[in-house]
């Protein structure tokens, strides 16, 4: 496995657990106050979508097909989320400039950890193997 995918997946768990663990502080702990104007969809999306960057890590660091299929999935239903936010936001929604920020980081991570699983994973990029 080539040093760049082995890099995406411990940075995609990494992340995974991050975006867990803040996602679950502000729905289920103390950190609603400290949010600020947070949006609701968005916060569960990325608690949510924590657990599946650890699963695609995994995937990644197994080199399994499906953890180069589920990185591009993360990548695109990122990219869903941030529009179904910019409408929040034209709307007049009240957000936090640092969730602008944040989605961002998130679309650039995932469609570089994507292009890191499709580079890896070879021309089969998309294709499960017996037993994979």
């Amino acid at each position: 496995m080539n040093l760049a995918l082995r890099l995406a997946a411990i940075v995609a768990v990494l992340f995974g657990v991050a975006s867990a663990l803040s996602g679950g502080n502000v729905l289920f702990g103390n950190g609603a106050a400290a949010a600020g104007h947070y949006v609701p969809f968005v916060v569960w999306f990325n608690f949510v979508a924590g657990f599946a960057y650890v699963a695609a890590g995994i995937g990644l660091w197994g080199h399994r097909p499906w953890g180069a299929a589920l990185a591009a999935a993360i990548a695109l239903f990122t990219a869903i989320a941030f529009a179904a936010f910019a409408i929040h936001v034209a709307t007049g929604g009240a957000y936090e400039v640092r969730t602008v920020v944040a989605m961002t980081v998130r679309i650039v991570l995932w469609t570089a950890i994507a292009a890191a699983a499709k580079k890896g994973s070879g021309p089969y990029f998309f294709i499960s193997k017996r037993g994979s």
